[in-house]
């Protein structure tokens, strides 16, 4: 298969191919496999590849799963395969081996996708840039001088250069958007899920005291939708379970939603500004939801604290989280712990956490309950709340983490969530959000995307509205500058 033709095609696509006898997945894997050596060079995205375990693929094709034979890629975080090196983007634990699969690789396994290899995170998944002292800068496909988001920043770069059509990633790091900052960033489709929605077992249950989740980026609506459709389910042991939807996210995304009560919100709560550039764009998907028939108009979500308060309480509960984690993988590696192992910001993080005393953490989760009732209240009044997902352009590589040698934990913090104020509050209440790839920035070409946040255990409304906004407004002709279909 020509690299032409393996890139346009979406993961659903190269799915039906297989599913037909057109192509097989070893010819999707090689496909693959030529496009990373193609264009990672110039983008940093991919860590290592190798050959995937076909195995599986004929009884996934048997149960219908429209992803078996697909080429993917999983993060460098967050999900483990047995045998295959996790190394958390961190020189601490370069060259660690995962001994067993997690619940999520498994269900990719039984989805039949055909899993090829490891993208880049930052150290240790908490940065809103994929720039790693382990691995270098990840350089996004527009513009190989900007960043391409975090802490996904590998998968979307990865997916928006056409090396696969689809990718694990997580949400949660990053400044807790780490799925729809870097779609935002690299043009790509981004959906968080709802906390519980996609398990983090058998060694978590509540990653990150319930901030994390787990899906991934794809080009199309209708890829994510259906790995949303493998990858969710409670599993025996996870801490409960949500309600199951009454059929499959696949199909969602052919459905027309209905007129929704859109609220629109420019400003976030603090942190960055939103840049004019980027209200512009607010107003032109604001002026599209209309023309699609809903109702739009401005609003404000109440917080439920002050933004500072909820910053504090996300860097309590992250740096404490990270500090025991830290310590895990030097147990594991042997090694020590300072500035040989670790960068200058995370080892901040790591003696931050190290001081935080247990009611700290219990005031946090105070925070987060005050957080998500807020969030459940405004959906008593609006279907889907619009904002930018992020307040600016991608940064320029190098710039993010300028003057962190001189941080504490809670700084840095800052600085992350700061960054990307949009998309942390939905981490804490646990809402389903997505970040559509709608536009284009005239002047520097770069991607600019919309967040939309619905209701808990409410993906398959983000569906039916995405699909909607990808027919109304497609972006799957668009290419960035770096794009394995012309390599």
């Amino acid at each position: 298969m020509k690299l032409s033709e393996y890139a346009q095609y979406d993961a659903v696509g190269l799915g039906n191919l297989v599913a037909r006898g057109e192509v097989s997945p070893q010819e999707l894997a090689d496909a693959a496999r030529r496009a990373c050596a193609a264009v990672n060079p110039q983008i940093n995205a991919v860590i290592e590849t190798w050959q995937p375990e076909l195995s599986g693929i004929a009884s996934a094709l048997e149960r219908g799963s429209p992803l078996a034979g697909v080429p993917f890629l999983i993060k460098d975080v967050g999900v483990t395969m047995a045998g295959r090196k996790i190394e958390f983007g961190s020189r601490l634990a370069q060259g660690f081996t995962a001994a067993a699969d997690s619940i999520l690789m498994r269900r990719f396994r039984e989805a039949g996708l055909a899993t090829l290899g490891r993208t880049t995170t930052p150290e240790f998944a908490w940065s809103g840039t994929t720039e790693s002292a382990l691995c270098g800068p990840t350089r996004n496909p527009w513009n190989p001088a900007r960043g391409a988001g975090g802490s996904s920043g590998g998968a979307a770069a990865a997916v928006a250069a056409g090396i696969v059509p689809m990718a694990h990633a997580t949400d949660a790091a990053g400044s807790l958007g780490s799925i729809r900052i870097p779609s935002a960033a690299s043009g790509a489709f981004g959906l968080k899920p709802t906390r519980g929605r996609v398990s983090n077992g058998p060694i978590l249950d509540e990653a990150i005291h319930g901030l994390a989740a787990q899906l991934g980026v794809s080009r199309s609506v209708r890829d994510s939708a259906a790995l949303l459709d493998a990858a969710c389910g409670a599993d025996a042991g996870q801490p409960f379970s949500i309600a199951e939807p009454a059929g499959s996210y696949l199909a969602q995304v052919g459905v027309e939603p209905g007129r929704l009560r859109i609220g629109v919100m420019a400003q976030a709560w603090g942190g960055q500004r939103t840049s004019p550039s980027i209200l512009g764009h607010l107003a032109e998907a604001a002026r599209l939801c209309e023309s699609l028939g809903h109702a739009v108009e401005e609003a404000a979500l109440p917080l439920g604290c002050s933004w500072d308060a909820f910053v504090h309480a996300s860097s309590v509960l992250w740096a404490a989280n990270i500090a025991a984690w830290i310590d895990d993988m030097a147990a594991a590696t042997g090694r020590k712990i300072d500035l040989s192992t670790l960068e200058p910001q995370t080892l901040a993080v790591y003696r931050t956490g190290h001081a935080i005393r247990g009611i700290e953490i219990v005031r946090a989760l105070d925070q987060r309950n005050a957080v998500t009732r807020s969030v459940a209240a405004f959906f008593t009044r609006y279907d889907l709340l619009l904002t930018p997902t992020l307040p600016d352009l991608a940064p320029p590589i190098g710039s993010y983490a300028a003057g962190a040698e001189t941080m504490d934990g809670h700084q840095w913090t800052e600085r992350v969530m700061g960054g990307s104020p949009f998309t942390p509050v939905f981490n804490a209440a646990g809402a389903p959000a997505m970040s559509v790839p709608l536009f284009q920035d005239a002047a520097s070409g770069l991607p600019v995307g919309m967040q939309f946040v619905a209701p808990a255990g409410r993906e398959d409304a983000l569906f039916r509205m995405a699909g909607q906004l990808e027919r109304g407004l497609p972006w799957a002709g668009r290419r960035p500058t770096i794009w394995a279909g012309e390599a």
